[in-house]
């Protein structure tokens, strides 16, 4: 997750917006609002904005980052504890600059830096929906951010260095799936936000955009806070070269393909977003990520024989029954682990583990077509065992991703 920040006060001191003519004048129509909920819902606005039973964007979810808890604000049109007293302006300048009207600079853990691309009328239609919204009349959280992260004054730096705020423009050598999909993605989508490495300040690396990240969310019952990785979405022999375009579109539209079915934090982006997309939209956010130029993973670890054997033995005792020995799965039992699993094939195996440990927690509205999730083995296995299956896995048939350790396994139970 990122961690606070600031623009130049002079660029952000003003009230402009740069909306159209257009885009002000239609603010108020049906239409607009029908398609400001879509983008919302292309955004993923409630996943975030939203806590678990509680009221639809009244904020309070919190997320944990390596500076501090920073919790979701209340966006509902309430006047004194949401954004009903915001113009159109205001909005648009914390999506596009992260201000507030105050002046205040908005922690991007709100992902404005992704959010800047999206057009005036996109931004207008959003507006204009939100403002629909049921009033929710329940104050914002205190942040508990580490100092001297806790002062917003300090990072107008880490603007200057990080941010570059603009409108997303069309690639006019590529087609118009290609930048309707690189729209998505790169804006509203804000996939990168996950899928991408960050430096010690927070920011995305640049140069290793979608080559795969690691945050924190909840992983098992008891709801503690634990590192998960996101696979590397580059073209490359352990990313989505593996899938073809009509498994990234399957995965994207429903959570599921033959490879993987949706568990832990990617449940709330498909279900709350991407499966109530077009089709079209789909297709677009397909065909742009599968063509990004691959950026390589660092070539794996070999494991010893002793770790494959131990792995061997945990796998065909615990495992085999449902993945089959070979490791190509069941339609019923479950999922397929060799050749096509990204998170298999993740140089992090931080989301393998929480699986083993916690099992996949599956998403609500399950389809079902999908299988009954595995049961947990935090209290079965200790971490040696836990590693050397996870080390057999990535290591067996067509895997090789390296080596899986012990204490990769206790970090992830926190221990």
């Amino acid at each position: 997750m990122l961690v606070g920040v600031m623009l130049f006060l002079g660029a952000c001191g003003g009230k402009e917006t740069g909306l159209s003519p257009a885009a002000i004048t239609t603010l108020a129509s049906p239409e607009l609002v029908v398609r400001g909920q879509y983008l919302a819902t292309a955004g993923n606005c409630a996943s975030c904005h939203t806590e678990p039973g509680g009221e639809l964007m009244a904020g309070g979810l919190p997320f944990e980052t390596p500076f501090g808890t920073i919790y979701s604000t209340n966006i509902t049109p309430d006047p004194s504890t949401g954004i009903g007293a915001w113009g159109q302006g205001d909005f648009v300048n914390s999506m596009r600059l992260g201000v507030r009207p105050n002046g205040e600079h908005l922690y991007p853990v709100f992902p404005y830096t992704h959010f800047t691309r999206v057009t005036d009328e996109d931004l207008a239609a959003i507006y204009a929906y939100l403002q629909t919204l049921t009033p929710v009349a329940l104050a914002n959280k205190a942040n508990a951010v580490s100092f001297p992260f806790n002062q917003r004054a300090l990072l107008t730096l880490w603007k200057t260095l990080f941010f570059k705020p603009g409108v997303w423009e069309a690639d006019p050598d590529k087609g118009p799936q290609w930048n309707r999909g690189a729209y998505l993605v790169e804006g509203l989508a804000h996939c990168s936000a996950c899928h991408s490495p960050r430096n010690p300040l927070g920011a995305e690396k640049r140069g290793l955009a979608f080559a795969g990240g690691e945050y924190t969310d909840r992983a098992g019952d008891e709801g503690a806070y634990r590192p998960w990785s996101a696979p590397n979405l580059t073209a490359t022999d352990r990313g989505l070269s593996l899938w073809t375009q009509e498994h990234l579109e399957d995965y994207i539209a429903s959570g599921r393909n033959e490879f993987l079915e949706s568990f832990g934090p990617m449940n709330e982006v498909i279900m709350n977003s991407t499966r109530h997309l077009q089709a079209r939209d789909v297709e677009a956010i397909a065909s742009y990520l599968k063509s990004l130029e691959p950026v390589h993973e660092a070539p794996p670890d070999e494991p010893d024989t002793v770790t494959m054997g131990r792995g061997r033995t945990v796998y065909n005792l615990h495992c085999g029954t449902c993945h089959l020995p070979t490791g190509e799965g069941d339609p019923e039992m479950g999922p397929k682990l060799n050749g096509g699993s990204l998170v298999v094939q993740d140089s992090n195996p931080a989301s393998m583990i929480n699986v083993i440990l916690y099992s996949p927690e599956a998403p609500h509205g399950l389809d079902p077509r999908w299988r009954n999730p595995m049961e947990e083995f935090q209290y079965l296995l200790d971490d040696e065992e836990i590693a050397a299956v996870a080390t057999y896995i990535r290591n067996s048939w067509s895997n090789r991703a390296g080596v899986v350790t012990a204490e990769q396994v206790a970090r992830q139970r926190g221990s």
